[in-house]
């Protein structure tokens, strides 16, 4: 149990959120393992862009392509020619001095136009004609004699079908391995279109032509060995290179994880693990290109051929032997070969060897635990700029590698890995956060209005110790009588709470709906306080409208337990609430100690609000206010002046009021009567008339509002006859030090 206990606290403190990143980022790393096509699509893309924006410069241009073009085909008729125009054209080239003649083109059957076809085929021919034509050498002789006067190299087609059996007596390339077996690794075609054997045997070599597209039609690798129909082939590039160096034999190397490389003498290509090669592209040369009429007819630039590999292929619309790559939307096929060929002579060939993997693999990793470790550490803004740095540390190591060392070095995955990591660590903290922000509301709901709950809950960052400023509106609230109250609960101390929480909930809900904050609850009596922590530019009317909701509250309480007191034959004893409001500057702010604050309020105007609250009995009225408060009310509630005060700590005497009502009570003609009497009365007390003010007073005894002023007749009559006795001080300005004490 112990160990159990211990576990859980570890666990504890390194966070359930953290624990599901190490588990998400294993998950990442066998999907970097898998290499689904999402993430290679990702990871290609970022390639193509980088040569998009750094193509390969042609520092030589040993390369040069016999385009039978547009301006070929219009000049010596449509395609097929005659074999024998081909030799003518393999001949020139020979004789201009080409390296190595490649074509980008198969002759799988005989020609059509070979002499004794025509034989045969023509009609209205005479015997010695037909005789004559049978004794010429056919074309594709004429070829194979051209082909074999030069170092030629034929292409040859892979086919996703079989066609016919191959010819096993063929010549084909020798190969050497060196490692495991390269052909599962190797690309492989079922099928395979050969040239017919007469030029098979006449050409130096034989290569594969076909140049697979990924998934969105772009070409970024070619195959440089394949498989077709069951041989091992090298393709039409590489075995140009071969012939180049005179060697019989092509060196595959590989080992468990595929192939690494392909090798003649003196020239070694890097190539992905199934034996391709990435291309390093530059833009479309169209200077490499020479038309094939141009060569037929003798006009070509002799410097376009002599100690240049020639490859023969088409530009020619209709022939459809275009490509897409990373730099150009259409491209002859034929270029795709003349872009290997250059790569590999000028040795500026990419390369992605099979480490890359474990090395994006590793730093995938030591990224994502680094982030899981620190994460949760630091605030947004330092993960942001930390997030940055590493992206562009990433992409900034695999750039120098493109440029500097034409390695491929992926920075996608990390990345991705990393963010994923990261937004799952974001997502844990959102969680936690809301988490905590229903906490705080569950907690702070009762105590609190709702926008400062609302507030707290989306900063809780504020629940700190400090303060400011501002003018507020403060009022305490209390029950006269309580103690009598609670004696009669003596024995149910289950029915005094009971009691308590039924008048304390509509009181606080009173004060909540109409935007004040309950600073704290003191046994039956409230403080609460308007204009903070949000502002409120009417809290002086909010606060006096909270006041008299509160005594329609308490009214329709005491009517409903008057009620329950006759059903259940006890004594009944009234809820009555005595009510101070003052406004005034004060300090507003979440006070105490570290450990534990209240959100309160403190000031002079706190201090003036109790004392207030504590004269409603005294005065009559059970609502109180100070004459900030009734200033800024006056039109819109029913004020009576009941006092010209002077409170402990401050030089200058206090006007207090009463509310009675609401507007609407303001217009009636019993409040008329009321504050009528009362200001004569007060006109009377201050100017020294103790006559005028006693007569005042008992016309008001005898008036019908009586009722309403008894309590303070009572109190200004006790006043008066006693400065009868004793006359105030001649600096007497009608203030009297009730709220001194």
């Amino acid at each position: 149990m112990k160990r159990m206990r211990r576990v859980r606290r570890l666990a504890q403190r390194f966070g359930w959120a953290r624990a599901f990143c190490l588990v998400l980022l294993l998950g990442l790393a066998l999907l970097r393992i898998a290499d689904p096509p999402a993430i290679e699509e990702l990871r290609l893309r970022v390639f193509d862009t980088y040569q998009v924006i750094q193509p390969r410069l042609k520092t030589a241009k040993p390369v040069t392509i016999v385009d039978i073009d547009e301006k070929s085909l219009a000049k010596y008729g449509q395609w097929p020619w005659p074999r024998t125009r081909i030799a003518e054209l393999v001949t020139r080239l020979n004789q201009l001095g080409a390296v190595v003649t490649g074509f980008d083109i198969v002759f799988p059957e005989p020609d059509r136009l070979n002499p004794a076809l025509a034989a045969e085929s023509f009609t209205g021919l005479d015997d010695e004609t037909r005789i004559r034509l049978k004794a010429l050498p056919s074309n594709d002789q004429v070829l194979a004699d051209a082909i074999r006067r030069g170092r030629v190299v034929l292409g040859e087609s892979g086919l996703p079908y079989i066609v016919s059996e191959l010819d096993k007596s063929l010549p084909l390339t020798g190969l050497a391995m060196l490692g495991g077996d390269p052909q599962p690794f190797m690309l492989a075609f079922p099928g395979l279109i050969r040239n017919i054997d007469l030029l098979e045997k006449a050409a130096m070599g034989r290569g594969l032509f076909t140049i697979s597209q990924e998934r969105d039609g772009l070409v970024r690798r070619v195959p440089v060995m394949m498989q077709a129909q069951g041989i091992v082939m090298p393709s039409l590039s590489f075995e140009m290179l071969r012939a180049i160096t005179g060697t019989d034999t092509i060196l595959i190397k590989s080992d468990r994880a595929g192939i690494k490389s392909i090798a003649v003498k003196g020239l070694e290509i890097p190539t992905d693990s199934e034996g391709r090669i990435w291309v390093h592209f530059a833009k479309r040369d169209p200077s490499i290109y020479v038309s094939a009429s141009d060569v037929l007819d003798g006009t070509v630039q002799p410097g376009m051929i002599a100690r240049h590999l020639v490859l023969i292929g088409t530009s020619a619309v209709g022939l459809l032997d275009t490509k897409t790559t990373p730099l150009d939307a259409v491209i002859p096929g034929v270029e795709v070969h003349a872009q290997v060929l250059e790569s590999a002579l000028t040795k500026t060939v990419l390369s992605q060897p099979a480490y890359t993997r474990g090395a994006e693999l590793c730093i995938a990793i030591i990224l994502g635990i680094i982030v899981i470790w620190l994460a949760p550490m630091f605030g947004p803004v330092t993960l942001i700029i930390m997030g940055a740095v590493f992206a562009a540390l990433l992409a900034g190591t695999s750039w120098y590698f493109y440029t500097q060392h034409r390695l491929l070095i992926d920075f996608t995955y990390p990345l991705l890995s990393t963010t994923l990591i990261y937004l799952t660590l974001i997502f844990s903290n959102f969680v936690r956060e809301q988490a905590q922000r229903r906490r705080i509301r569950s907690a702070f709901s009762q105590y609190l209005s709702p926008a400062l709950v609302a507030q707290l809950a989306q900063s809780p960052e504020k629940l700190v110790l400090g303060g400011e400023e501002r003018e507020m509106t403060i009022m305490f609230s209390d029950v006269r009588g309580f103690t009598t109250i609670s004696e009669s609960y003596k024995h149910d101390p289950h029915g005094l709470t009971t009691l308590m929480n039924r008048f304390l909930t509509p009181l606080t809900n009173a004060i909540l709906d109409r935007k004040g904050t309950i600073d704290k609850y003191m046994g039956d009596a409230i403080m609460a306080f308007w204009n903070a922590p949000l502002d409120d530019d009417q809290h002086q009317i909010n606060a006096c409208h909270a006041a008299l909701d509160m005594l329609d509250r308490i009214d329709a309480l005491n009517k409903l337990r008057q009620t329950e007191a006759e059903n259940g034959g006890h004594v009944y004893i009234p809820i009555n609430v005595g009510i101070g409001l003052n406004t005034g500057i004060c300090v507003v702010g979440n006070m105490g100690s570290d450990l534990r604050f209240d959100y309160s309020v403190l000031g002079d105007s706190v201090n003036l609000a109790s004392r207030l609250e504590g004269q409603s009995k005294e005065y009559g009225f059970p609502i109180i206010v100070g004459s900030k408060t009734a200033l800024a009310v006056k039109d819109k509630f029913a004020i009576l002046e009941l006092d010209f005060i002077m409170v402990k700590g401050k030089k200058e005497p206090e006007v207090i009021y009463a509310i009675a009502g609401r507007e609407d009570v303001t217009h009636s003609e019993r409040f008329q009567t009321l504050r009528n009497l009362t200001i004569e009365m007060l006109a009377c007390y201050r100017s020294r008339d103790w006559d005028g003010a006693l007569y005042a007073v008992e016309r008001g005894r005898n008036s019908d509002v009586a009722n309403a002023l008894e309590k303070l007749y009572e109190l200004y009559e006790k006043r008066i006859r006693a400065y009868q006795e004793t006359p105030p001080p001649a600096d007497w300005n009608g203030s009297f030090a009730l709220l001194s004490k």
